[in-house]
């Protein structure tokens, strides 16, 4: 294992650790985020195809330790969405690696800014939208899973601006990160850029997920819809403006 993560420095392995962490906490109070927080910041220690196939296995790991709850939990659209982002991710991952460095965390910090954006916007009602609005949430939530590791930006307003149960909002979209992650891995795996390291990092910063998930449904019951909205959006939100100020 220390041969497979010699090619980190330790300031690289310490950023993992706290990024995990930190979104890992987010998802449990929010159901959402991980991805979004966790890719820009693993994007400026390591190389963008590195952070999102590392993020992709912590998605994939803390979603199948609450599998049981997604799938009771979750709405019919997240099976929907799901199925596109499963054909979709190939060709955003095969995108992501033809793209240059820079250009891959510019574009990936501009995705979470459109997160940011998304979560601000007001609720609409609790009806299911039209198959053309869930087709086309599946199909951006693939490409951008395949892209920047995060089917979240799409996903986000669909089910938050909503008006559903927090809980039902919640295992849907964690259902459909959970498949998403997976799916990412195995495309990742067949285009060849799938290293083995990131498998060995991905367990040993699993532990700090799983203690920043706890720790976030923990607080998950004692916030409001308000404060929780608004804390989203202002993690979001710094997290893309310092993904962009690292470009600049």
């Amino acid at each position: 294992m220390i041969d497979l993560l010699a090619a980190y420095a330790p300031w690289q392995l310490a950023a993992a650790l706290a990024a995990a962490f930190g979104s890992a906490f987010v998802r449990g109070l929010t159901g959402f985020g991980m991805a979004i927080l966790l890719v820009p910041i693993l994007a400026l220690a390591l190389a963008p195809v590195e952070s999102v196939l590392l993020a992709n296995f912590l998605s994939f790991f803390i979603g199948m330790s609450e599998i049981r709850r997604l799938v009771r939990g979750a709405e019919p659209t997240a099976w929907r969405i799901s199925a596109l982002v499963v054909l979709l991710t190939p060709l955003g991952l095969f995108g992501l690696a033809a793209t240059s460095e820079d250009l891959a965390r510019f574009l990936i910090a501009m995705i979470a800014l459109s997160a940011f954006a998304a979560v601000l916007l007001p609720r609409r009602s609790a009806a299911e939208p039209g198959h053309a609005a869930t087709g086309a949430v599946g199909i951006l939530s693939g490409l951008m899973t395949g892209y920047a590791g995060m089917p979240g930006p799409p996903v986000v307003p669909y089910y938050v601006g909503r008006d559903i149960p927090r809980e039902t909002a919640k295992a849907s979209m964690m259902l459909i990160f959970t498949i998403a992650s997976l799916t990412g891995l195995v495309s990742g795996a067949a285009l060849g850029i799938l290293a083995w390291r990131l498998p060995v990092l991905a367990v040993m910063l699993f532990p700090a997920v799983l203690l920043g998930n706890w720790l976030g449904n923990h607080a998950s019951g004692r916030v409001g819809d308000g404060l929780w909205r608004a804390v989203v959006g202002v993690i979001l939100g710094g997290a893309a403006l310092a993904a962009l100020l690292r470009l600049l």
